[in-house]
């Protein structure tokens, strides 16, 4: 262990995913009881600590840069690399120079039962095989939080997509101990978080001590002062239809917003990346959706230059986000990514036609949510705000609207209010507040 830890800076940082940076949050919280003064990332400090991402080989890149500038800027700094690349390449990241704890998934969490207060003569390697059973995280009930908070609830995928590393990187699924999610749900309550967002790889695979997602969304929503339930992305094999209800009801926490990775909308695409659906029946899941919880908003992913992916599979994609009740899509570029099937696929789109095919689904997404946006325009809605920025107050709507209200208020933080939306801009609306509806 380290000794006068007091004196010791410790900084974190997270690449990728919303599931990373809840996690370095976690670990930041565990260096700070350990002694550590925790630092923001770059500033000098005595240990780093960086959550990698391997999605792809450019995440891995990635990864490496990062590492290697925070070597860089505290040679003499404990540096200890943990994540998914750490579990899938954790040689790789063993032969950067000045590396000195490789730690995998598994025991990432606990680093500090690992790592020594110097630098090591070599580096040294964690990398256990990952559990399939339910887990616990320990938490810090004294970190005061501001108004929204990550809530990981699971982790891990069985579904082996053709172009997708995470069930080596992560494991397969399993979920987190109810009584212990449960646990750090009122705990975050009681430090001031109004509202969580469910993170994790499959969350609609949700399945813990005879609880099931919809059980854990239903126990969540009794914590007291936990006023809103967000999704984060969630697959659309996995949501239950007994969710729409409790969206559609305004004074239920589970907010009526859903993102739901499609990756493709042709089904010959889906068909080569081993997704579990057809394009019919996830469309008429979708509209179903749409029609039963009122100004719902629907987000999607969607992937381009899926090896194979004809310029007449793109097109029906962009049909399909044209022609169903998206609100916007996330655009990924097919980037090859080692140890996947997609990667030794030999038909590969060449990389100048995936940029391409982004490019304009990015337009079509930015013109879709503009329309999502003008239509809320005239509309009452209710908000989170958050921290004052240039003069005016950012908030999300319900539906994950982004709003601008301008107040000469000085204690509109962190509280919940109602206001009219009034104008759009391309990538928020303005607001006006009509009332706040708590003393908090």
């Amino acid at each position: 262990m380290i000794a006068d830890r007091q004196t010791k800076r410790a900084s974190v940082r997270a690449l990728g995913c919303r599931l990373n940076q809840y996690e370095v949050t976690a670990i930041a919280d565990r260096l700070a009881i350990a002694g550590y003064q925790v630092v923001p990332f770059g500033e000098p400090a005595d240990l780093g600590v960086i959550n990698t991402c391997t999605v792809t080989n450019e995440a891995d890149a990635k990864s490496r840069n990062v590492i290697r500038r925070f070597i860089r800027a505290n040679p003499q700094a404990v540096t200890v690399v943990v994540g998914c690349y750490s579990q899938v390449g954790a040689s790789s990241v063993a032969e950067i120079q000045g590396v000195d704890y490789v730690i995998g998934n598994q025991d990432k969490m606990n680093l500090l039962e690992y790592i020594g207060e110097e630098k090591t003569d070599r580096p040294v390697v964690i990398r256990e095989r990952i559990d399939r059973e339910d887990f616990s995280l320990s938490i810090n009930g004294d970190t005061p939080f501001e108004w929204r908070a990550n809530l990981k609830v699971q982790d891990g995928c069985d579904f082996m997509c053709a172009f997708c590393i995470i069930p080596f990187a992560r494991g397969r699924a399993r979920s987190r101990a109810f009584d212990n999610l449960m646990e750090e749900a009122r705990s975050l309550a009681a430090r001031g978080v109004r509202e969580v967002i469910l993170t994790g790889v499959n969350v609609g695979t949700y399945q813990s001590q005879g609880c099931d997602f919809l059980a854990m969304v239903e126990a969540l929503a009794s914590v007291p002062g936990l006023a809103r339930i967000r999704i984060s992305s969630i697959e659309p094999t996995t949501i239950p239809e007994e969710l729409f209800p409790l969206m559609a009801d305004p004074g239920h926490p589970l907010l009526p917003y859903l993102h739901i990775p499609l990756q493709a909308g042709c089904d010959r695409t889906l068909d080569a990346m081993k997704r579990k659906y057809q394009l019919d029946e996830v469309t008429a899941f979708i509209r179903k959706a749409n029609d039963l919880v009122p100004n719902l908003c629907i987000g999607t992913d969607l992937m381009s230059g899926f090896p194979g992916e004809t310029n007449d599979d793109f097109e029906q994609t962009c049909r399909t986000f044209l022609e169903h009740p998206f609100a916007y899509c996330h655009v990924f570029t097919f980037s090859e990514r080692s140890g996947t099937p997609a990667a030794r696929a030999n038909d590969q789109v060449p990389m100048q036609e995936r940029r391409r095919r982004s490019d304009r689904l990015r337009v079509l997404s930015a013109s879709k949510r503009h329309d999502f946006y003008e239509a809320q325009v005239g509309r009452e809605a209710r908000i989170l705000i958050e921290d004052p920025k240039n003069g005016y107050w950012p908030a999300y709507t319900e539906n994950y609207v982004r709003v601008l209200v301008h107040s000469d208020r000085s204690d509109l933080a962190n509280r919940l209010a109602r206001v009219r939306l009034v104008r759009a801009r391309p990538e928020y609306v303005e607001a006006e507040l009509l009332e706040v509806l708590d003393k908090t």
